[in-house]
């Protein structure tokens, strides 16, 4: 994955010329894998079991929450990727979540997906780790 984008996004310069929403749909997918990861990690048990935890993190709500976690630790870039996810127009309407979690959630892919598309992996964990403990 390294080499897609070193190649298609030139170590960070073809990543300011995607929409937000297209962000927010790599991000989605990044967001996931940690997430993911992190419930593996805290041990083995039957997928439905591992699903059920994951779920209770990737919703609209509580990835909103996670936001008010990290924010204070977003820098200046990062804030403003985050704003461009919240103002997209989604066109799709939220199903099983309040709209203003569902643009804090939109927001917060982008910044995923906005980092993993720089190749900054390391800072995408780091404010993962921050957004996942408990204050």
């Amino acid at each position: 994955m390294e080499k897609i984008f070193k190649e298609e996004y030139n170590n960070g310069q073809g990543v300011r010329e995607l929409s937000a929403l297209a962000l927010a749909y790599i991000g989605d997918a990044v967001f996931e894998m940690l997430v993911r990861t992190r419930v593996l990690s805290w041990g083995n048990a039957p997928v439905n079991v591992l699903h059920k935890k994951a779920r209770a993190i990737v919703n609209a709500k509580a990835q909103s929450k996670m936001y008010f976690r990290i924010e204070e630790y977003l820098n200046d870039d990062e804030k403003a990727v985050f704003r461009r996810g919240r103002n997209a127009k989604s066109h799709t309407i939220p199903k099983n979540a309040d709209v203003i979690d569902y643009k804090h959630a939109t927001g917060l892919e982008a910044v995923f997906g906005h980092l993993y598309l720089s190749g900054k992996m390391d800072r995408a964990i780091e404010l993962f780790d921050k957004g996942m403990e408990r204050k």
